[in-house]
């Protein structure tokens, strides 16, 4: 999974009940724009992310 700063992270609620999170990556912290991503999340938290596999990557609308 690669990423690149301005990217949405979408992490899929993995319990029933859980709901779905989703944020802006605004910093990339692996090699090569792999993980982990820090991420603003709309809830206004931030946090490390280590994502699995119930997470997606949305790409950001680039200008050519």
């Amino acid at each position: 999974m690669y990423a690149t700063v301005g990217d949405r992270l979408l992490m899929h609620g993995n319990a029933v009940g859980e709901p779905d999170r989703q944020g802006d990556i605004i910093e990339v912290r692996g090699a090569g724009g792999g993980p982990p991503f820090v991420v603003r999340f709309d809830d206004g938290h931030t946090g490390l992310v280590f994502p699995g596999p119930d997470t997606i990557v949305v790409p950001a609308q680039r200008n050519p």
